[in-house]
């Protein structure tokens, strides 16, 4: 690990120009390239105290062993220079997005002599027409199916092409209509080269004036009488609409746009980009990166912008950068972003978010699509059963575990200012969630919020239930132990069960203990563990702010590398123990916020309590009822009446409710029979803690 003052640049060296930087480490490997407005104080917070630095920032300023810099004419040629240094270095700290797949496109080779119409993937040609692109390549041929009855490009390859003009007899689509077949000569080379700029045209979106000729054509066919014309005028106008319909219109037609939206966490970020063509949706196409470098979501759009136009030709540029580009932040600053843009396409280019309209719920839908695309990556990644075996083993190494951690228990603690505490325990085995094992607690040994003392008690009650379900079977010996039952979700069909039958809850000790937290939370469960006598189960903390593994005992964490797949794997199960536990605490909280007075009365449930309230009307009016009265309801006995009456008179009265906006006390009456009588609002920021 490298000091960043050995390197760092004498004071008053750096200019305060325009200008693109590179760092590089002790090998002269370029790790990392960024650009500013003004290098001097860029390039100044790198070398600050480490501690104030993002984690990601002081692992490159650590990693690198020399800066240097490149001082440009404007923002803009910073903007070039940046993009074309990271595709030359691929420097490891940058964010790189990378496609899951290479998407098929539509092409027209213009560049032959008798164009073609055909599928393409991978990098583009010159002279080569493309449209899309597409999700999958049956779109395509299904659109071009249709277009071909109106424009009867050749789709066939060379060689076929090549063995038509020996033989002079066209293919199969020439008979049928769907090839002008150029092969042998029922159209000229000129002839058929304007039926495929036609094609070009009309996927372009200039569909207008095709429809309206053929409509003219279709009408003039049958003034004439020439039925067997204006029906074949009519079905290929029906195929265009068809293939016109296959590309939803959501904008008016004039619109030509590309949507770009994202879903990030805190590791990785999708980006999701909607093309859109004549009012049409035309293409779509997405990538997923890792976040190794710190930025935020601005920044993640200024590099998906490079990436989506940096690479296109001279002669695409014109056509790949549309009018509008709507994202969902600006770039900062956004002028340079603009001008780049604009230069490419050759004229202005209006770069903005969406605020209302349209525009805005298209990309509402495009922002669905980037988290659907997020969360398809990360359940691709977690399923992979040899990238589940590489992090097993990581984490084992890590930690120096004598063998892989096959089963993982996690444990979180939530709460509200205080209130509602409770805890959670999630299960992975084989690096996978087994929900069925999942646990939920509430703090019962003292009230108020230690998050130390209450990860104490959740350990302890956990390692104590299942030391009695072992003594029970005779694998161990017998140890103190307390009536203890803690809350835990639905019980399910599986696992291991008990003599009569009831499924045993804490069988299982795990190979690794994981809690939310730093060194304060793992010596509180080392603490539990040891009061318990247990020491064969490995413990770790996993602390949130900077992805630190913390064993007991250590002064210093474990630090896992940021392409690590074991910090993956204990970041979802942490992730996930947290989901488990906020959920937990907000039913609580949602319950006491909505309790009657009536919900505490012990042996009342909700069915006699809705009873009562729809019998007297009112709490107030049930409240006065005598215990006969009470006992006059359906399904009420003389012991749960005289349970309610004694309930009810042993508590004050609500105040009367008041009508905010007239000042006017409302009357006890239906509306007040089923209302709930809330706790007191709190007057601090509403916050929950994990």
């Amino acid at each position: 690990m490298a000091d960043p003052s050995t390197y760092r640049p004498a004071p008053g060296a750096i200019p305060t120009s325009p200008g693109v930087y590179r760092f590089r480490d002790a090998h002269g490997r370029v790790i990392y390239v960024g650009k500013a407005k003004s290098l001097r104080p860029r390039l100044s917070s790198y070398f600050q105290d480490l501690a104030g630095l993002h984690p990601r920032t002081a692992t490159m300023v650590t990693t690198a062993a020399s800066v240097e810099w490149t001082v440009v004419a404007t923002e803009v040629e910073a903007l070039q220079l940046e993009y074309s240094w990271i595709k030359e270095f691929d420097p490891r700290f940058n964010v790189k997005y990378r496609d899951d797949k290479s998407y098929p496109e539509l092409a027209v080779t213009l560049n032959e002599e008798y164009p073609r119409v055909q599928v393409m993937r991978g990098a583009h040609k010159k002279g080569v027409r493309y449209f899309g692109p597409y999700g999958h390549a049956w779109a395509i041929r299904e659109t071009v199916d249709l277009l071909l009855r109106v424009f009867p490009v050749r789709t066939c390859s060379n060689g076929v092409f090549k063995r038509a003009r020996q033989v002079g007899r066209p293919c199969l689509l020439g008979y049928i209509g769907k090839c002008a077949a150029p092969c042998v000569g029922k159209v000229t080379a000129d002839e058929h080269r304007a039926l495929a700029e036609d094609f070009c045209d009309f996927m372009a979106g200039r569909t207008g004036n095709y429809l309206r000729r053929l409509e003219d054509g279709m009408q003039e066919a049958a003034a004439e009488m020439e039925y067997e014309k204006a029906a074949r005028l009519r079905d290929d106008i029906g195929a265009l609409k068809r293939a016109m319909e296959k590309n939803a219109i959501v904008l008016a037609d004039a619109t030509d746009a590309d949507l770009l939206a994202l879903a990030e966490d805190e590791l990785e970020a999708a980006v999701q980009i909607f093309h859109v063509r004549g009012g049409r949706v035309r293409g779509q196409r997405g990538w997923v990166t890792d976040k190794v470098e710190d930025v935020d979501t601005a920044g993640l759009v200024e590099h998906a912008l490079q990436q989506l136009y940096g690479g296109a030709t001279a002669d695409e540029r014109s056509e790949s950068v549309p009018r509008e580009v709507l994202v969902p932040a600006l770039p900062e600053p956004d002028g340079p972003v603009r001008e780049w843009l604009s230069g490419l396409r050759g004229s202005q280019v209006d770069l903005r978010v969406p605020q209302r309209g349209d525009k805005k719920d298209l990309m509402a839908t495009v922002q669905r699509n980037a988290q659907q695309a997020l969360a398809l990556h990360k359940t691709k990644r977690a399923s992979d059963l040899t990238t589940r075996s590489r992090a097993l083993q990581e984490i084992a190494d890590a930690l120096e575990l004598d063998s892989v951690p096959l089963r993982i228990e996690c444990f979180d603690i939530s709460h509200l200012q205080g209130e509602d505490v409770v805890a959670s325990m999630v299960v992975f085995e084989d690096g996978l969630a087994r929900k069925s094992e999942y646990r939920r607690f509430q703090i019962k040994g003292f009230a108020g919020q230690d998050d130390v003392r209450s990860m104490h008690e959740v350990i302890s009650r956990r390692f104590r239930r299942y030391l009695q379900e072992r003594e029970q079977t005779g694998e161990w010996a017998v140890v103190e132990s307390e009536d203890d039952q803690p809350e835990d979700g639905p019980r399910t069909e599986d696992g291991p069960r008990t003599e009569d039958g009831r499924p045993k809850r804490f069988a299982y000790p795990p190979q690794l203990l994981v809690v939310d937290g730093g060194q304060p939370q793992v010596a509180a469960a080392r603490r539990a563990l040891d009061e318990l006598g247990i020491d064969d189960v490995a413990l770790c903390g996993l602390a949130k702010r900077l992805e630190e593994v913390w064993l007991p005992g250590e002064d210093d964490p474990v630090v896992l590398p940021r392409s690590s797949e074991g910090l993956y794997l204990l970041q979802r199960v942490r992730d996930e123990a947290h989901r488990f536990a906020i959920g937990y605490q907000r039913s609580k909280r949602s319950k006491r916020l909505t309790a009657g007075e009536l919900d505490s009365v012990p042996g009342l449930g909700e069915t006699r309590r809705q009873a009562l309230l729809k019998h007297f009307g009112s709490l107030k009016r049930l409240r006065a009822a005598t215990v006969d009265e009470l006992c006059a309801v359906p399904g009420i006995g003389r012991r749960t009446a005289e349970t309610v009456a004694a309930a009810l008179s042993s508590r004050t009265p609500a105040a009367p409710a008041v009508n905010t906006a007239t000042g006017e006390i409302i009357e006890d009456g239906a509306d007040q029979a089923t209302a709930p009588v809330a706790a007191a609002p709190t007057t601090a920021p509403s916050q929950e803690t994990p």
